[in-house]
């Protein structure tokens, strides 16, 4: 690493003082990717703490990595499966091959590039307009964002669809750390209601590109368990199928174990709150259950096909599991009291599976739940902090009674 120091040092003098003073947000942003930003406080008292901005934004890329991976083996083995040329053998054997990893290298890498590229620039330009450094908050939104997009996609709106949340979401309120939304929900909200026809139906979650003298299987059929449910009443993937991953869906929303890695090493390094994944995956157990409960109440139909889906099939099926991981636990747009946290994630799994039963045609209710309680997460914390004051008031009035 000392060559890039020595590369990073030489080339400072020219960003900060010479002729290409406008480039030094991006001389910035690199260095700050190799190594710990070397600012130094000028007045007050401070504390110094090894868990900076960016470790904490790193710990959740290496959170995401098995769900990445997974979703890299699994665009492969769909599109393989499509075709009917998966290898004889059993399904794990069919499903880690080199030859499913490198189809969904080729086909995801180039969406985070874009995602990076577009929303990089955005955060560039805006801090060499206000003349500050690149905060690297666009770390993990730049991975997340593909990580909850169709395969199929095309990268014009993925490049859109980030350019409008870095935009709207995080320039508009002040950058990072100011954001009322999270970033990636919101570009994936943006691509849904723009592009509809790219971003719901059957055939964009499984890449189905005319391989070489070779036909889609008659009668095969790319929905996803939720989207079966929608139209049939009655879904072909099990729960297993569903925990481990080997269903259609978006690239990191399909495999429950992998994301189930990811909120361990998040809570094991202390970036994720546990209190808002357990109280989310509380409140989508108990709406679930209800559901159950009164499914007997409706006319045969999707609405009722989904109320009467196993209550527990409901955290595995769709994004909910990603969702309360990696979204519901943004630390900016999430509630931040300690009680709120727990209020927060409850209505987050509650309003998810309400949404999902109550308008099957967008199951992924998880997506807007998670930005409905992002809008509400201040007002939680306010009436927390109000309680707690009040709570005190009456304590000092019995005292001085």
């Amino acid at each position: 690493m000392k060559i890039f120091q020595n590369l990073f040092d030489s080339t400072r003098p020219v960003v900060t003082t010479g002729k290409l003073k406008g480039l030094y947000p991006l001389h910035n942003a690199l260095e700050t990717m190799f190594f710990v930003p070397n600012h130094n406080t000028h007045s007050g008292a401070h504390v110094r703490d090894a868990v900076d901005m960016k470790r904490t934004m790193i710990a959740v890329i290496f959170a995401l990595v098995p769900a990445l991976l997974f979703g890299m083996f699994n665009a492969g083995y769909q599109h393989y499966k499509a075709f009917g040329l998966l290898t004889e053998g059993s399904l794990l054997s069919q499903f880690f091959t080199i030859q499913n990893f490198m189809f969904g290298v080729i086909r995801i890498v180039p969406m985070i590039a874009v995602t990076y590229i577009a929303g990089l620039a955005i955060e560039i330009y805006f801090a060499y307009r206000n003349k500050h450094a690149v905060n690297e908050g666009f770390l993990v939104s730049g991975i997340l964002i593909p990580l909850i997009m169709p395969i199929d996609i095309p990268l014009w709106m993925v490049a859109i669809s980030t350019a409008f949340s870095v935009l709207f979401v995080k320039e508009v309120f002040g950058g990072t750390g100011m954001n009322l939304l999270n970033p990636a929900l919101t570009a994936r909200v943006f691509a849904f209601f723009a592009y509809p026809t790219y971003m719901s139906g059957d055939k964009i979650w499984i890449n189905t590109s005319a391989e070489a003298g070779a036909q889609v299987v008659d009668g095969y059929s790319g929905a996803t368990a939720l989207g079966q449910l929608a139209t049939t009443g009655q879904t072909s993937y099990s729960s297993m199928d569903a925990f481990w991953g080997f269903v259609p869906g978006s690239i990191g929303e399909t495999s429950t174990f992998a994301i189930l890695l990811g909120a361990a090493f998040l809570i094991y390094t202390g970036v994720g709150s546990w209190k808002i994944m357990l109280s989310a995956l509380v409140g989508g157990l108990c709406m679930g259950l209800i559901f159950n409960s009164s499914a007997h109440l409706l006319d045969p139909g999707a609405m009722r096909s989904y109320m009467e889906l196993p209550f527990y099939q409901h955290l595995m099926f769709g994004g909910f599991a990603f969702g309360v991981v990696f979204m519901a636990t943004d630390p900016v747009s999430a509630a931040h009291t300690e009680r709120g946290k727990w209020i927060y994630g409850f209505l987050v799994g509650f309003m998810a599976i309400v949404i999902r039963v109550f308008n099957p045609a967008y199951p992924e209710g998880i997506m807007l739940a998670i930005l409905l309680m992002n809008v509400f997460a201040p007002l939680v914390d306010h009436y927390v902090v109000q309680a707690n004051i009040s709570k005190r008031l009456k304590r000092l009035k019995l005292q001085q009674a």
